[in-house]
């Protein structure tokens, strides 16, 4: 099978079209925290228990916020579990050694908590480590989805991949590297220094043959840390995997070009995406890639704003009612930018606890 890449993009995505014809949004967001090893995993969910779920496990350092604009999508088809994992977002820290391993226990662990017996699990950057461990510890898992994973022996040593991450980081919009940045404060220079060793040496690659979930695998168009090679190469040694790049993308893409993956997403759990291995990388492209703010009006974009440091403060401080309130409050203002209909007593309750000058200027 030769690799050869399809150089047209397959149609712009309109999940957000779909979604503007369907029933009232979900916006309240439930922020629990399930203990694990001596400290917890917080889980952020929106959706109705019931359906097939989707969990959500972020990249070093990295918060659930990072799957913000993703997670309302994929929440149309299933209740969503974003994971902030220890030593991560304000979480409090394991105690004694860690490694990938250890996290995947942790991930474990909050699957069987939660009941979930055939989670889709969606991992990026070093989250995709850590699902892959999952799911090689558990062939039951039926699908498995990789966004930007890390990373090919070429780039394991701590220079090579901070030299690939800040020329991706060149292709990422302005909100991505705010969440970077609030991100990596949160998480602390001393407990990120001892986790990067860990994704560095972490070999993806010798726990994928365990795997024996349907594998899709994305990349941004961008994305210097995840080059072509090695996803054809990492894909090669998935029993069932399927390659998808998305135009402009970068490291980050499940952010900037959210409405391309979690089509990607969907159609891969459906089983509609039926080419496999390296067969080709087909390309798809996001147009609706503008920021939050530039895609609201005046009242949603403060909304947004106010919301994003109401959340920040609330993960330093532990406060996981702080956190449902500015979560759900940026749900609403995601809504009515995709011209999501939202119920007005849940709009009323979200808004006037996070921002109620909003109203008052109705």
């Amino acid at each position: 099978m030769h690799d050869a890449d399809d150089s047209s993009p397959e149609p712009a995505p309109d999940p957000a079209g779909e979604l503007s014809r369907s029933e009232d949004a979900d916006v309240t967001v439930r922020v629990d925290r399930i203990a694990v090893d001596g400290t917890y995993v917080r889980v952020s969910s929106i959706g109705q228990p019931g359906d097939r779920a989707f969990v959500l496990v972020a990249g070093l350092g990295i918060a659930a916020t990072y799957y913000e604009r993703l997670a309302p999508h994929l929440n149309e088809n299933g209740p969503v579990h974003a994971l902030d994992l220890p030593g991560f977002a304000g979480v409090p820290k394991f105690g004694g050694a860690v490694s990938i391993e250890r996290y995947a226990d942790a991930v474990e662990h909050v699957l069987r908590e939660l009941r979930l017996a055939d989670p889709v699990l969606i991992g990026h950057s070093m989250g995709t480590q850590v699902v892959t461990e999952v799911a090689a510890r558990n062939p039951h898992i039926r699908d498995l989805v990789l966004i930007s994973p890390v990373t090919d022996d070429r780039a394991r040593t701590i220079p090579k991949a901070a030299f690939r991450f800040l020329r991706s980081a060149l292709h990422e919009p302005a909100a991505v590297r705010w969440h970077a940045v609030t991100a990596y404060a949160l998480c602390g220079w001393h407990w990120f220094r001892r986790v990067l060793p860990q994704m560095i040496a972490f070999p993806i690659e010798d726990r994928a043959p365990h795997v024996r979930a349907r594998t899709l695998i994305v990349r941004g168009e961008h994305d210097a840390l995840v080059p072509r090679d090695w996803i054809r190469s990492l894909a090669r040694v998935f029993p069932h995997a399927v390659l998808r790049e998305v135009v402009d993308g970068a490291h980050s893409v499940m952010h900037a070009q959210a409405d391309a993956v979690a089509r990607l997403a969907v159609a891969h759990v459906e089983g509609r995406i039926t080419d496999r291995g390296v067969g080709s990388l087909r390309r798809v492209r996001d147009d609706t890639t503008s920021s939050d703010l530039a895609r609201l009006g005046p009242k949603d974009a403060w909304l947004v704003v106010k919301s994003r440091f109401t959340e920040l403060f609330g993960m330093a401080e532990g406060d996981d009612e702080q956190l449902e309130r500015a979560k759900s409050a940026h749900a609403v203002a995601m809504a009515d930018g995709d011209g999501i209909p939202v119920d007005p007593d849940d709009r009323r309750a979200v808004v006037d606890e996070v921002a109620p000058e909003v109203r008052k200027h109705d």
